[in-house]
């Protein structure tokens, strides 16, 4: 019998399969379709302060092998969150989910992250310095090492949780950022968020997507993923979640070889919702398959 299961910051996970931020709302569209508890846990919607209504649309494009978006991190506030959302969350999900925290200053995300130190269904904070998709906040903190880690340093004055800073592949060394993350108190390093992408409409000759570029995702930026989850493994000492362009088993075994110990699955649960319990119900014969007993035994394999 195969052990598929892993942890991450002391907390245990039935499987390392997760829902992506953005891709997974709070969980309450797909608890109609199956049980979320099959996960090992999910990040939820990014959050942010006060309650955002998003870029203007349109705001998703499709294009070969995967997706852009530029949503906007669209939320209803922190404070609807807590009162409202994690209340209701509980009552389907029985497990610490991953909290997506955004801001647009240091201050917004002490904020944020204040908010949620007292609920108990949150295991981790998953801090967002990488979305390509809003002005003055998001991922111009996350393409300088001394930004990021002043966030880092920042949110973790405010939480006894497990912090997992989500960096951006639109950078020239990502093993500096993550590096600085660490010293400046990160528990783990989440990533890749998405590549900055652009389609232009060949009939009116402009962007497809009102905000001009966005967030690339999907199967196509698979191999970008893996090269810098293995670079990161190499850079630092703290525990990887990996994501990026996953949709199959296979894809968890590669990424956890690079150095991931848990695995988001993103832009596949647009396509097909019941993406996430299909790759856990094919773990344990693709693990047969490349003699694997123990899935988290083969993190950071491939070094």
């Amino acid at each position: 019998m195969v052990d598929i299961s892993t942890s991450l910051c002391g907390i245990k996970l039935d499987n390392p399969v997760m829902g992506a931020s953005g891709t997974f709302g709070y969980g309450e569209e797909f608890a109609e379709l199956y049980d979320i508890n099959k996960l090992g846990s999910f990040s939820f919607k990014g959050i942010t302060e006060e309650p955002r209504f998003g870029n203007a649309t349109p705001r998703i494009a499709e294009c070969p092998a995967g997706m852009i978006n530029s949503v906007g991190l669209q939320n209803p506030g922190v404070k609807v969150l807590v009162d409202e959302i994690l209340p209701e969350m509980k009552k389907i999900f029985h497990k610490p989910v991953m909290a997506n925290i955004n801001g647009f200053s240091i201050g917004e995300y002490e904020r944020v992250a204040a908010s949620l130190e007292g609920q108990d269904n949150i295991g981790w904070l998953e801090v967002n310095v990488s979305c390509p998709n809003v002005h003055g906040g998001g991922m111009s903190f996350g393409t300088s090492a001394k930004a990021a880690a002043e966030v880092t340093a920042a949110v973790r004055k405010q939480s006894t949780k497990p912090i997992i800073i989500k960096l951006s592949p639109n950078v020239t060394d990502i093993t500096e950022i993550a590096k600085a993350c660490e010293a400046a108190g990160a528990d783990g390093i989440s990533l890749i968020n998405t590549m900055l992408g652009m389609r232009i409409n060949l009939k009116s000759r402009r962007p497809v997507i009102a905000n001009k570029s966005g967030g690339y995702s999907g199967p196509g930026i698979f191999p970008v993923a893996v090269s810098m989850i293995y670079r990161v493994y190499e850079a630092v000492n703290i525990p990887i979640v990996g994501m990026g362009g996953v949709s199959s088993a296979d894809d968890v075994i590669e990424m956890m070889m690079a150095g991931a110990r848990c695995v988001q699955v993103g832009a596949a649960n647009l396509t097909d919702p019941f993406i996430c319990p299909k790759i856990i119900d094919d773990l344990p014969k693709a693990m047969e398959k490349y003699n694997i007993e123990k899935l988290a035994d083969i993190i950071g394999a491939a070094h």
